[in-house]
């Protein structure tokens, strides 16, 4: 059973329904056991959206980019699109090539990626969209859709949640050190229970001008 089938309506949508037919897809990709296993999960649960959801989530990006002060607005917009939509793509191209069936080895730090699946329903309730006057744009499934490609980059390729080369204000950026991730903000949305950041692979970077600590040596 797939998200469009447990996953009916957008705004107006039974609360608990949606809840629950969330829950199921969360379950089925805690069930995974190796990276393959979830690359296909993920895929198949892309392939619910149709090109107008696609559109519709495309939309609600574009919106928050043009809501970001110039010229961060112009910097940040690609890494964006590609956190998104260029991580689908890469999910998709992967599963018709066949890549996921050689990747056997197991998901990588069990305990995160549990934890994650743990926090995917409730989190995907939890964006306050009230004031959105789109209905499309509070439907929960669409913002599922955001876990599912962030679940794919952090768990199949474990690569960080937002792209290296990524700016955030002040002028930093998601980097890659020999094998290694590091992002500044990294433990700092731990308040937030529904970031993605409380789940990515990348290690917190020192903050300038103090030494790394010996876990980031």
């Amino acid at each position: 059973m797939g998200g469009e089938e447990i996953i009916a309506g957008y705004g107006d949508a039974d609360p608990a329904q949606v809840g629950g037919g969330i829950r199921r897809i969360a379950e089925m990709i805690q069930s995974a056991r190796t990276r393959g296993e979830l690359g296909i999960i993920l895929s198949r649960e892309v392939q619910v959206y149709s090109l107008f959801d696609l559109q519709i989530i495309g939309g609600r990006l574009n919106a928050e980019i043009e809501n970001l002060p110039s010229p961060y607005r112009e910097a940040v917009a690609p890494h964006f699109r590609n956190q998104l939509f260029g991580q689908h793509h890469r999910l998709l191209s992967l599963y018709h090539k066949g890549e996921y069936d050689r990747m056997t080895d197991p998901i990588h730090d069990r305990e995160r990626f549990d934890k994650f699946c743990s926090m995917l329903p409730e989190g995907s309730l939890a964006w306050d969209d009230t004031s959105e006057r789109n209905p499309y744009f509070r439907n929960p499934k669409n913002r599922l859709f955001y876990y599912l490609i962030a679940a794919f980059t952090m768990f199949v390729l474990e690569e960080p949640g937002h792209p290296v080369g990524m700016p955030f204000p002040g002028g930093f950026r998601v980097e890659q050190r020999g094998s290694e991730y590091y992002c500044l903000i990294r433990d700092k949305e731990k308040e937030i229970f529904y970031s993605i950041c409380n789940f990515c692979p990348a290690r917190q970077s020192e903050e300038p001008g103090q030494p790394a600590s010996k876990k980031q040596k």
